[in-house]
């Protein structure tokens, strides 16, 4: 079995690294010529390309300073069942990730960001590169994966800004450099299955190095830092409920012992229930061992309401909560450090969306974090800023 799994990493590896990136970008963009010949003559490739802009910085409580920051987002799907006549579902996916600009946490100085398109270094990657089939009753993905696009996520938060309701903080800020989420994935092999009508599951073992073309190093494939191994089951209701747990194969480093490791893991709930026609509310919550990353859990909460304004039926507005919950080893630390540690990070968010034309969207946005960077002597933060979403075409 783990020459099995080996062969699987070394396969991709071949696939989105081997070559680096600039040929993985001419082998991508050969499949969209390829396949969008096709497209008159049926519907199996599709191509959606998004760029977000945002202008964002504190306006009190830390230098007001407004910076500029983009996200460019090109994906693209094929239906290689359908083209090939093959009779099992099988799609190719691929996902090129652009990301250029500031970093307004430089200024805001939080623990858990104010800005979910904010990254610690810019530039081009290959984000998501993946083939999705179906054995038997299982669905298989295989390749770069993003762990947040099927685990530990909300589709009702998805409006909301600030990074911690993305994913929660305690998982965010485990393994050895990050798991595999924006902006950096890895490889990775995912298995689902429906149970029963309202009842799924899915489960997932991912390297725990994350690093894909485009990043110093590409993709890992020695598994030198082990697994990160993730399951997660959803029921289907009238509230929808994932109750999920991970953890890491391999130990990590302790967050105040010197020269001592520990286990990494955690768990997690997620619940959302459309309350009232176009009001969806949503609520997380998230523990984590607390001796490997800052945080010993944390929760968010808030809602979701559509076509706010009768007259502009695409309006959105959000507002939610959320509170990273400081582990005690990461506490005594900042006090060795001279700050006056506070048990928790939290912060509140307000925002509006509207479509102005059918490709573009904008979105003002409002929030306030108390005690950040977990200082309780630093006074209230407030943050401002714009988003604007162009959406040329796609599907």
């Amino acid at each position: 079995m783990q020459r099995t799994t080996r062969d699987l990493w070394q396969t991709a590896y071949a696939v989105t690294d081997g070559a680096k990136l600039r040929a993985i970008s001419a082998t991508t963009l050969s499949l969209i010529a390829c396949s969008v010949s096709n497209v008159a003559h049926a519907n199996e490739f599709e191509l959606y390309v998004e760029y977000t802009g945002d202008v964002f910085g504190p306006i009190d409580g830390a230098d007001r300073r407004g910076v500029y920051l983009d996200n460019l987002d090109v994906t693209a799907s094929l239906d290689v069942s359908a083209l090939a006549g093959w009779s099992a579902d099988t799609m190719l996916f691929a996902h090129v990730l652009n990301n250029s600009g500031g970093a307004p946490n430089e200024a805001a100085q939080t623990l858990q960001g104010v800005d979910n398109i904010e990254v610690a270094r810019q530039g081009l990657r290959l984000y998501e590169f993946w083939v999705e089939t179906n054995i038997g009753p299982l669905n298989a993905r295989a390749g770069l994966y993003d762990v947040n696009s099927e685990f530990y996520s909300n589709e009702a938060a998805g409006l909301l800004v600030a990074p911690a309701f993305g994913i929660g903080s305690e998982l965010a800020a485990s393994g050895p450099n990050g798991p595999s989420i924006f902006p950096s994935t890895a490889l990775a092999l995912r298995l689902g299955a429906r149970f029963s009508p309202r009842v799924s599951g899915r489960f997932a073992v991912v390297n725990a190095q994350a690093g894909v073309p485009g990043d110093p190093g590409g993709v890992d494939t020695a598994l030198d830092n082990g697994a990160l191994l993730i399951g997660e089951l959803s029921w289907d209701g009238d509230t929808h409920i994932d109750v999920g747990a991970w953890t890491y194969t391999e130990e990590q480093d302790d967050l105040r012992l010197v020269a001592v490791r520990q286990r990494a893991a955690g768990a997690y709930v997620t619940v959302e229930r459309e309350v009232q026609p176009g009001a969806t509310l949503f609520g997380r919550l998230g523990v984590s061992d607390g001796d490997t990353t800052p945080y010993a859990g944390g929760w968010q909460a808030g809602m979701l309401f559509d076509a706010v304004l009768p007259s502009r039926p695409a309006s959105q507005v959000s507002f939610g909560v959320y509170q990273g919950q400081l582990a005690s080893k990461f506490r005594a630390n900042q006090l060795d450090a001279g700050v006056r540690a506070s048990a928790a990070e939290t912060g509140v968010e307000f925002t509006y969306s509207d479509e102005l034309t059918p490709w573009l969207r904008l979105q003002p946005d409002l929030q306030l974090v108390l005690d950040p960077n977990g200082d309780r002597d630093r006074e209230d933060l407030w943050v401002a800023g714009l988003r604007f979403v162009i959406t040329p075409f796609g599907h």
